[in-house]
């Protein structure tokens, strides 16, 4: 298997199947657009299991994601898709950096999702962009773009039920979507749903049990990722 990506989270491989994709899943935690850094024992054991554990429920859902089966606790098999380089952010509630951006304070809930794009882009910091933007710079077409905003509502309507069995509120995430290869080109929900790429709060407490605690120096962010999974398993199982 010969590496073919590595990224701040994840490297890729090639297989013996030129469709299918080995993603293996680092414990390499960074943020502000990779200024901070650290390294947590288990966070890519803990992310491949609840990315596991959310596609194989999304998918029951009726979206179709990358996924194609589980090597061991750190690796994935994924389909070999063509990812778009179109970020979508979909934000319940008010935080980060739209609270920053726009003076809105914190746990502000909106009335309606608000659904983001940026350009997937580590070197100009992720920066939003808008459809004409997508679609000027070749990115994707009009009609991707409305696909993606439909795809990640879906998504956030399933979430927002699911986590709050977990007794979660998801207050925002970011996904990624990509081209299958293989036949038909169809656009899928790639890469990664974990507390990297979401934020989640205690719904009793709203004790925030994602990223946010290395961001903010909050300590125990290990321990906050293994309570999403408890969690997790415990409503799947």
């Amino acid at each position: 298997m010969e590496p073919i990506y590595e990224g701040k989270a994840k490297r890729l491989f090639t297989t013996d199947d030129p469709n299918v994709l080995r993603m293996e899943y680092k414990d390499e935690a960074t943020a502000f657009n990779a200024e901070k850094k650290a390294n947590f024992e288990n966070k890519g054991k803990l992310n491949t299991a609840i990315t596991l554990a959310l596609y194989r429920m999304l998918e029951t859902k009726g979206v179709e994601t990358h996924l194609v089966g589980q090597i061991d606790e750190i690796n994935l098999l994924v389909k070999n898709v063509e990812i778009l380089m179109v970020e979508v952010i979909v934000r319940n509630i008010a935080a980060g950096s739209f609270s920053n951006r726009m003076a809105v304070e914190e746990g502000t809930v909106f009335n309606q999702p608000i659904v983001e794009f940026s350009y997937k882009s580590d070197e100009l910091g992720d920066p939003l962009i808008n459809d004409d933007y997508a679609r000027e710079m070749g990115l994707a077409t009009p009609e991707e773009c409305a696909e993606l905003k439909e795809k990640a509502l879906i998504v956030n309507d399933v979430m927002i039920d699911f986590f709050k069995q977990c007794g979660l509120k998801l207050v925002d995430f970011k996904i990624e979507f990509g081209r299958t290869k293989d036949g038909e080109a169809k656009i899928v929900l790639a890469d990664e749903i974990s507390p990297d790429t979401c934020r989640l709060w205690d719904i009793e407490t709203g004790k925030k049990l994602d990223k946010d605690r290395f961001r903010q120096d909050l300590g125990d962010v290990m321990e906050g990722y293994e309570e999403v999974l408890k969690r997790v398993e415990k409503v799947i199982s």
